[in-house]
């Protein structure tokens, strides 16, 4: 089957630090007319569900631990019956918002996912998060990069558990290594590809 995406964009908050914002959060669904994978858990399970339209969930898979993009992970699996996946390093952020339940399965930079017959590289990239990844799928020539890299630059890093120091080196050495065509997919906010965010951050 043919490999597509599919997309919403559903709204809530971020909560870090004692501070809390209103955000709008993008909803990745990759797969074909019977199955997919889920790319974060953000704000309604409900509107996630629209997304899915009824196929099978391979993962519920989280690019990082912040609260807008895992509160609604436990139930989204529940749901929909399929394991949750966080790189470990994330493991301490994941528990302020989920003190009782692990994640299911980890992340592993290299890591090498079968969605519907499709390779989807798992590219571990800290700095916004300690256990932040972006997902590149070679065959779409997109990559999923939830808030490691924005259309206008690199992630926040003014928060617990960031350094923009390290986002940057993950940015250059895992992203900028990508083909300059290749879609930028993000967890906020429109999308953009590798060349122009080479170019405006200085490869």
């Amino acid at each position: 089957m043919t490999l597509r995406i599919d997309h919403a964009v559903v709204s809530g908050t971020f909560s870090l630090d004692g501070e809390t914002f209103d955000v709008d959060n993008n909803v990745w669904v990759l797969g074909d007319d019977t199955q997919c994978v889920v790319i974060d858990a953000p704000h309604s399970v409900e509107a996630i569900l629209d997304v899915v339209a009824g196929r099978s969930v391979q993962a519920v898979i989280c690019t990082h631990a912040h609260d807008d993009h895992v509160r609604f992970a436990p139930e989204l699996a529940a749901r929909v019956d399929a394991p949750i996946m966080l790189h470990p390093d994330d493991a301490e952020l994941w528990k302020l918002t989920h003190p009782d339940r692990d994640p299911d399965l980890p992340l592993a930079d290299g890591q090498v996912l079968d969605v519907c017959g499709h390779d989807v590289r798992v590219l571990h990239t800290p700095g916004h998060a300690p256990g932040g990844v972006c997902l590149y799928v070679p065959s779409l020539a997109v990559v999923f990069t939830g808030d490691t890299l924005f259309q206008g630059g690199p992630g926040a890093t003014g928060r617990s558990f960031s350094s923009r120091e390290v986002l940057e080196q993950s940015i250059r050495e895992k992203l900028f290594a990508l083909p300059d065509e290749t879609v930028v997919h993000t967890g906020h906010g429109d999308s953009t590809t590798i060349g122009a965010e080479a170019e405006a951050l200085g490869r």
